[in-house]
């Protein structure tokens, strides 16, 4: 799988002012309608490029919607610096929850959505996207265990679901908001499961 991305993303290197038109294109149009309705020659259009110049850069129409929404929020959500692990969870978390409200949100569910009949489209949004947040949460667990915050014998994986799992089922199912004050109470009852007994 990661020879074939590599493969696909090989070419000539991306014209910087054409990269960004068509990110910027994408994310204007999804303002406007669903992701399942974007269309490559839409994005061209809008971005004034030709179909072969996305398909140069980007192995689907997804892995550029992946793209534009990542430059929107990945500073956003980043982990703060902090010798105390509970108080960067709390922070991130709640920033997560912020940048999955509205419409960042509804692009997001989309996206997943989309990859429920496009393996490869969900493969790429957990590998750009899901996958490194879970990583970098992970180092700010195994932080906690170290300085005794939480429990040495954590299960990092359930620990992160326990974590961030409400997030997602929220954002998905749209029952209850995804506000603030749903991400400050979850996420202290949800590090609660992560101390020490």
């Amino acid at each position: 799988m990661a020879d074939k991305k590599a493969t696909i993303r090989t070419g000539r290197p991306r014209s910087i002012e054409s990269q960004q038109a068509i990110l910027d294109a994408t994310w204007k149009l999804l303002k406007k309608i669903s992701v399942r309705d974007l269309s490559i020659e839409g994005i061209a259009k809008e971005a004034g490029v030709g179909k072969t110049t996305i398909y140069r850069w980007w192995p689907s129409k997804t892995a550029v919607v992946v793209d534009a929404f990542m430059t929107r929020v990945i500073t956003d959500i980043c982990f703060s610096e902090s010798d105390n692990a509970q108080e960067e969870l709390l922070k991130q978390i709640a920033s997560l929850a912020k940048a999955l409200s509205g419409e960042n949100g509804r692009i997001v569910a989309e996206i997943i959505a989309e990859g429920q009949t496009d393996k490869e489209a969900l493969q790429d949004f957990r590998d750009r996207f899901l996958f490194p947040r879970r990583e970098a949460a992970k180092q700010v667990i195994i932080q906690g265990i170290k300085t005794g915050e939480f429990n040495s014998n954590l299960d990092l994986e359930l620990a992160m679901d326990i974590l961030y799992g409400p997030i997602y089922y929220r954002l998905l199912l749209g029952h209850l908001p995804l506000n603030q004050e749903f991400s400050s109470l979850m996420s202290e009852m949800a590090l609660q499961c992560l101390k020490k007994g």
